[in-house]
């Protein structure tokens, strides 16, 4: 078994006609991904961004994306659990990494933050644990 990095799935998700090296790299991208893998998480938050900020995919196509990454049987996602609840909130509205965060801190009896918008959704989609808002 082998890890992906975020390039790996980038190129294997998106088809990216406009750059010559995404392009010639794709055919590559596509037989790493078809072989049994291993994506860490930090990769996971990582291709968030990249398909969010660089590629502009709205986030309810970003959670589908995760889903499916989740769904791939002969890859292993670190923290599956965590990344696919994180991919529920993402379409409810909260940020990716915060939700991701807040999944993976589930054995915490809180979240602590200073981010007033992160605590006011995460209350409003009533997420564990509670977010817990310091002033």
């Amino acid at each position: 078994m082998r890890a992906l990095d975020t390039d790996i799935l980038a190129r294997f998700l998106v088809d990216d006609p406009d750059d010559p090296e995404a392009a010639a790299q794709r055919p590559a991208a596509i037989t790493a991904v078809s072989a049994r893998s291993f994506v860490p998480v930090t990769v996971v938050l990582e291709l968030e961004w990249v398909l969010r900020g660089f590629y502009e995919v709205p986030s309810k196509n970003v959670a589908r994306v995760m889903r499916a990454l989740a769904g791939i049987e002969h890859i292993t996602l670190e923290d599956r659990d965590a990344v696919l609840t994180a991919a529920e909130a993402l379409e409810k509205g909260l940020d990716f990494a915060d939700a991701l965060n807040l999944a993976r801190s589930a054995r915490a009896a809180a979240f602590c933050t200073f981010d007033r918008r992160l605590a006011r959704r995460a209350r409003a989609l009533r997420l564990e644990p509670r977010v817990e808002l310091l002033t």
